[in-house]
């Protein structure tokens, strides 16, 4: 039962009165574990360390690693967990609050064209010349220790601009058809994520090269931004592909709970700020309701939050058992969640390892291993491997 659908005065008194609407508003949707510390079928490995606050994961073809580090590096991990220098070419970012180099992704057809793609906060002077920075995207070619060839494919409007410092976003994936799908958070203006003149609150979609889809929900709509994907979004950290159907999902930060598994969706509107499970950090009341009609309501929410950030579905053939589900990282409990779903719907969930540290980024390696990089000093990945004893 849903406390949200309880509408008869008499039934909510009956409830109240069982103590079974408190276990409703109270009870964490969180589920329990056994014993998370005690992994059953896999162990961690150190992979690679002395990384500073890693965030973005991409594979090579040839198994080597790329991570961004949020202060403006992009590294390369050897198959051994050798960490590179940083790699030249790289755009001057604005290491602002939760801005800095942010997300990397290879090209699907990375083979042939080598273009590798970046989200990162573009640096900008405000009018009292103080730095300020929005999500950009750009590619470039990697010749080797350098990115080549750079090519500016997305810069949010200049009358976007925000100076605060927080909701990114800035997730990169391109689904089956090869179109590039990328996050914008909110930015601390929680009302522009309605409003689709604003890039701040929204999924964007886009051409390989920038270019905007002509098929694009609001492409040409007067007063829209013809990227938009869709939008009432918060902070969307995790963004992925679903190796089977091919459908876009993304984890996205609640405020005070009210995380959010979506599976996104043309021109939908996925509520923020009208609709919420969440209150604001100082316990004030941000919408008195969690539906309201041509609005979606999430796959799966959090109460209390858990702080979600990088996420990837598994395709890996080294642990079949975990095959087309959802990893999730959660910051706040330092935890990794596998998480499974049918259709549009969360059908399993289970809290499975606990990282010791902040988790940031979730990837699948070519080997099958699961890579998890985690922010704390020093930054680290580690690996999850098969334990065969």
């Amino acid at each position: 039962m849903n406390f949200c659908k309880v509408r008869a005065l008499n039934t909510f008194a009956m409830l109240a009165m069982s103590g079974v609407l408190f276990l409703l508003i109270a009870a964490p949707t969180m589920p329990a574990v056994d014993d998370p510390d005690k992994p059953n079928g896999f162990k961690e490995e150190a992979y690679a360390t002395g990384l500073d606050s890693p965030w973005g994961m991409a594979f090579l073809p040839d198994g080597r690693l790329l991570v961004t580090e949020k202060i403006g590096n992009l590294r390369i991990v050897d198959t051994d967990g050798a960490v590179s220098d940083p790699l030249g070419g790289v755009p001057e970012v604005c290491l602002c609050g939760q801005g800095g180099l942010l997300d990397v992704q290879l090209h699907p057809d990375y083979d042939e064209n080598g273009w590798i793609y970046i989200a990162y906060a573009e640096k900008r002077l405000d009018a009292d010349d103080k730095p300020i920075g929005w999500t950009a995207i750009m590619r470039a070619r990697l010749d080797g220790m350098n990115l080549i060839n750079q090519e500016s494919i997305y810069q949010a409007p200049v009358e976007t601009f925000s100076g605060r410092p927080h909701h990114f976003g800035s997730r990169i994936v391109f689904d089956n058809d090869g179109y590039l799908y990328f996050s914008i958070g909110d930015r601390g203006m929680m009302n522009d994520a309605q409003v689709l003149s604003r890039s701040n609150g929204k999924m964007h979609r886009l051409h390989d090269d920038g270019r905007i889809p002509e098929d694009n929900p609001f492409f040409n709509m007067l007063h829209a931004e013809s990227s938009i994907w869709s939008f009432g979004h918060r902070n969307p950290q995790g963004l992925a592909v679903h190796p089977e159907d091919g459908s876009i999902w993304t984890v996205e930060h609640g405020p005070k709970g009210g995380d959010e598994l979506n599976r996104v969706e043309k021109g939908l509107n996925y509520g923020w700020p009208v609709i919420t499970y969440g209150i604001n950090y100082n316990d004030e009341i941000i919408s008195d309701i969690t539906e309201k009609e041509g609005m979606e309501q999430p796959a799966h929410y959090w109460v209390p939050s858990i702080a979600t950030c990088g996420m990837e579905f598994y395709d890996g053939d080294a642990f079949p058992d975990w095959k087309n589900s959802i990893f999730v990282a959660s910051l706040k409990f330092g935890q990794i969640h596998r998480v499974e779903v049918d259709g549009s719907s969360r059908t399993h969930e289970e809290v499975f390892y606990k990282t010791g540290g902040r988790p940031r980024d979730v990837a699948v390696g070519p080997d099958g291993y699961l890579y998890i990089a985690i922010e704390d000093a020093p930054g680290r990945i580690v690996r999850l491997v098969p334990d065969n004893g």
